[in-house]
């Protein structure tokens, strides 16, 4: 048997065992990558409108399409444009469990202090937070989507700077706030149909009457696939963008807006724990405590909005 004396002079080495380990892990820094939710892609000389049409210009002449844009908590302020290409709804697709969530990429333009500051969503962060595992055996198509809206978008800033906390790559193929909070695959169902075409009709209706506090900014359906995604501004005033946003952060409005899926004869959406914390990734729980009814009141407005 070791003798008491040999754990004792063991213990002094358990530091260095330690950062052995660290440093031959094939997950130590070498492998590792930490990626933050948003770029500033700059500072823009004229106002909302103007940036707006500058983006979406750029954007097009990037071969991208323009799904949608709209002003969250209905501010003159702001403005978000979501975008997407072909290549990358093919892409998305490959992945069966809600893939073409991450085929919505948006831009946020914000007018603060006298400056009109534009904003993205990081491509690369969005992809592998949503696609999780599916994100590797994709990367060449989807890391040339990345560099190309970054050189579409350099027509109308040159920054790129992240912001907005980071995670790490790892972490962000698996991702969850904290213990007990939700990951991608614990979707929130909000209704069910007969049919992917009875669904999608029923959507296409409710939506287009602005019922539950809820709006259409835009929609991508694969028919083939039987996948449909749709954008809504959160509009209630006291339950939606106009309440929480303010609270969690509207320097990340490019997260906006809420997005849910129908697959199949099934609609659902990414739990508020999960979508809001992936997007705020460097939110304070006091801060998340302040919008604690925020994800069960999106459920709420989502359900109703879409029966």
């Amino acid at each position: 048997m070791l003798s008491f004396s040999l754990f004792r002079n063991l213990e002094r080495y358990i530091p260095f065992i330690a950062l052995a380990f660290l440093l031959f892990s094939p997950h130590y820094a070498g492998a590792e990558q930490n990626l933050s939710p948003y770029l500033k892609v700059g500072v823009f000389s004229g106002n909302v409108d103007a940036a707006a049409t500058g983006v979406k210009e750029a954007l097009l002449a990037g071969n991208f399409k323009v799904l949608g844009e709209y002003k969250p908590e209905d501010s003159d302020n702001m403005r978000v444009i979501a975008y997407t290409r072909d290549d990358l709804i093919a892409t998305v697709l490959k992945v069966k469990d809600r893939g073409l969530l991450a085929a919505a990429l948006k831009v946020g333009i914000i007018s603060t202090g006298g400056k009109t500051e534009i904003s993205m969503v990081n491509p690369e962060y969005l992809f592998r937070g949503y696609l999780m595992s599916s994100y590797k055996p994709n990367n060449a198509q989807l890391s040339k989507v990345a560099s190309d809206v970054k050189a579409a978008l350099g027509k109308v800033g040159s920054e790129f700077t992240p912001f907005g906390g980071s995670v790490s790559t790892s972490d962000l193929e698996h991702y969850h706030y904290m213990f007990g909070m939700e990951y991608f695959d614990n979707p929130v169902l909000l209704g069910k149909f007969q049919t992917f075409q009875e669904g999608l009709a029923k959507i296409e209706s409710s939506l287009s009457a602005n019922k539950g506090g809820v709006k259409k900014v835009y929609s991508i359906v694969d028919e083939s696939s039987q996948t449909a995604v749709f954008g809504v501004a959160l509009t209630d005033p006291d339950r939606g963008e106009k309440f929480f946003l303010p609270i969690i952060g509207e320097s990340h409005l490019a997260a906006l807006p809420y997005e849910f899926v129908l697959q199949g004869n099934k609609a659902t959406m990414l739990h508020g724990r999960f979508r809001i914390a992936i997007h705020w990734p460097a939110l304070t729980m006091v801060t998340f405590t302040k919008i604690i009814t925020t994800p069960d009141a999106i459920n709420d407005m989502l359900e109703n909005a879409i029966k």
